[in-house]
Parts: structure tokens; sequence; C-alpha cells
């Protein structure tokens, strides 16, 4: 009888979650024993931590010849419940159809959503770099600026949220505003950030540079207060200050996605399931969770994944090995992810390269941007549909160190 392995998710870890899984039933002689499912809108990967580049061409390679190589079907749709206890998922097909598939082992890699508090006119009036299509939205906003009448809010950006993605897009900023309005217009990028000082979740120790390279973007940093109110005109913040602004990304912060909520047992802030080593959602059995729902150790000092690629990339790896472990009769793989890196893109000034979880700086400006160069346009980009070079790095300790 078959035995059946669904996967929620085809981002970075839904996508290596599967790869690995295929391996795992590869490596035990079980091909055709097992059968990999992965459900997702489409099969692609969004390369969601591109989406604050200018150019979006190629964020969303094709998957379909990878998954066939390696004996992974797709369905398009969305998983919408999970029923745990009878060992199944209702899915929504993108054609609208509604269906039930069983499964041995679940792996939610759903990944996360941009956090949008109740704050008014954030709905109504803000961009954000969160999915695709709302990168191509922010996009085509920005390109159509220039046929506006010049005025000083029109050549003004507010980036709300002064964390990881809000210092990349602001960087970014300033170069895309000139290309469309034209070199010598008279812009303004101003970074929001409620902390007391940008990037607060980076920590005190690469924060000098930062500081420094946004200085020389041309971004302002406004530190100490929140957005409470965005209209057509603008921002309002906490502290009352009025900047007028045609143009408001919001990016703070992001939360798992709503079915980890459907998973039992407590929660962390940002919505994640609690994962033991080998990434079993805590309290559910057959179900294995990976990427940003998931709240793992990624060593013995207390340290947890960061919702970030790097770490989806491995824990979709070990989770999808062993969801196919326990049915193959491979041993399980325990989750460690201890050597811990930020690079940071800072526009033209080039990028910050740090190392541990304290944030040592290693490489900036073109030493820096070179690495992320290579981090963005080749380590995060799925592999060739190769089946024997895929498995080759499919293993769950595979880590990809700079």
């Amino acid at each position: 009888m078959t035995q059946r392995i669904v996967i929620a998710g085809s981002g970075f870890a839904g996508l290596w979650a599967a790869l690995s899984a295929a391996r795992a039933v590869a490596v035990a002689g079980r091909d055709g024993d097992v059968a990999i499912t992965v459900v997702s809108p489409a099969p692609q990967l969004h390369i969601r931590p591109r989406l604050y580049e200018a150019v979006l061409e190629g964020m969303a390679p094709d998957l379909a010849a990878l998954f066939e190589a390696v004996g992974v079907r797709h369905v398009s749709g969305v998983v919408t419940t999970i029923h745990a206890g009878r060992r199944a998922v209702d899915v929504t097909g993108t054609d609208g159809a509604e269906f039930t598939l069983p499964y041995d082992r679940f792996v939610l890699a759903a990944g996360s959503r941009l956090f949008t508090p109740p704050i008014p006119g954030l709905a109504e009036h803000a961009f954000n770099v969160d999915q695709l299509d709302s990168a191509h939205a922010l996009d085509a906003h920005l390109k159509a600026l220039a046929a506006r009448p010049e005025t000083a809010a029109r050549n003004t950006v507010v980036v709300a949220g002064g964390g990881f993605s809000g210092i990349e897009t602001a960087a970014e900023m300033p170069d895309r505003l000139r290309a469309i309005l034209g070199a010598d217009a008279k812009i303004r990028v101003v970074v929001v950030e409620q902390a007391p000082a940008i990037g607060p979740d980076l920590g005190p120790v690469p924060r000098p540079v930062i500081e420094q390279a946004l200085a020389e973007c041309g971004v302002e940093i406004v530190a100490g207060t929140a957005v409470a109110a965005i209209d057509a005109g603008g921002v309002t913040t906490s502290t009352g200050e009025r900047i007028a602004a045609a143009t408001v990304v919001w990016t703070a912060g992001a939360r798992a996605n709503p079915l980890a909520a459907q998973i039992s047992g407590g929660h962390d802030r940002f919505g994640r399931v609690p994962a033991d080593p080998f990434l079993r959602a805590v309290g559910s059995d057959g179900i294995f969770v990976a990427g940003d729902v998931a709240r793992a150790a990624t060593d013995d000092l207390g340290n947890v994944a960061a919702m970030s690629c790097q770490h989806a990339l491995s824990l979709g790896r070990v989770a999808g090995h062993n969801a196919a472990a326990e049915l193959v009769g491979l041993p399980t793989h325990p989750y460690s992810q201890p050597k811990y890196v930020t690079c940071l893109d800072l526009g033209p000034w080039g990028a910050l390269f740090t190392e541990g979880w304290d944030r040592q700086v290693r490489l900036t400006r073109d030493e820096g941007k070179a690495v992320k160069r290579e981090i963005n346009t080749k380590w995060i980009y799925p592999p060739q549909p190769d089946r024997d070079a895929v498995f080759a790095i499919a293993n769950p300790d595979y880590v990809i160190v700079p």
C-alpha cells in the first residue's frame, strides 16, 4: 500500500522538504512505495528575499521540471484545514474545486505573511514587498509617479519599519526614485522605526555601519516613533509628526501562516509551532513543521531559527527527510544549524556581512555586496532538474556556509 507525504507550500522550506523526502525514499530503495505531494498555488519558488529590488524578472522560477525529475507531484491550490486526528487536509484548488488529501506524514511549510495591525489607512494606502504581486504593484506605482505634478509628497517615500526588509527597501529607494523622476529630483526617503534605533533585531554591533550606509544612500531615520495612521497624502506618527508622502511601504515584520494556528499546542509571538529536535510538531503525531511556521532551536545555546531563507533551507531538508525516514525505515536526523550569518543589502553603498548571533561585522561595501550577490542569484535559487545532482545536495545535513 502506497504511503503518502503531503507538503503545504513550495517556498524555500517546502521545496527542500520535497526534495529531501524524495531523496530519502530513493536511498531506502522504496521508489514507488511513497507518494510525495506538494500543495501550493503554482509550482514556483518566489524569491521573496529579493522583492525589495527594482528589477523583478526571474523572481518566480518554475519548479515543474524539478518536481518531475525527482518524482514529486504538485497540486495547484492551498491547504485550508488540517485534520490531525484523521490525518487529512482539505484543499481548495486554484480552479475553486474543494477536495481532501489523506496523509501518513504532513509537512507544514506554508511560510509567513506580512504583519498588518489595524492601523487606519494601512490596507487602503500602503504598499509592501511581501509577495511578488505586491512588489509589482509598488513598482507600477513608483513608475506612475513621473506623470504626477512635482510636489514634495510625490518625491517622498516613507518606509514603515526599520528591520531587515525595511532597511534593504529604503537603501534601494533613492536610486529607484531618481531613475523614475530624474537625477536632479529632490527626493526624500524616510524610515520610521518605533524602536529607539534602526535595526532593533540586528543588535548594536552592526548599527553604526547601517546608519552610515543609509546616510550615504540619502535615507533619513526617524526612530522612537511608530506610524499611527496612513492616508493618501502621507503618514502621521505616534508622536504627532506629519510626513507628506505619496508612497508608504509597510515592512513591519511577519507572522506565521494562519494554518499554524490549527496545530494544537502553544505558539510563540510570531504564531510559530514549537518543534522537537526532529521538527515534529510538539503534541501532533504525523506532523512536521519547517520554515517560517517552525519554532526550532538551532543549537544548544538558546538560539532559535529566524524567519529567513537561511534557516528555511535547512529546516526543509530536515523535516522532509524525517517525514520520509519514519515511513521507509531510515534513521531520523536532528535539526542543528549553529552557524549564523547575515548579509544585509545596503543599496549603492554595498552590503554588510556579519557572523554569529551577536552579528560581528566581517565584510562591508563591495566585499559584502559580492557575497550578497552570490546569495541572491545562486545559493537561494532552485537546482537544475537533474535527479542525481539534486539528491547530492538534498541530504538533511547539507548546509551552505558562506
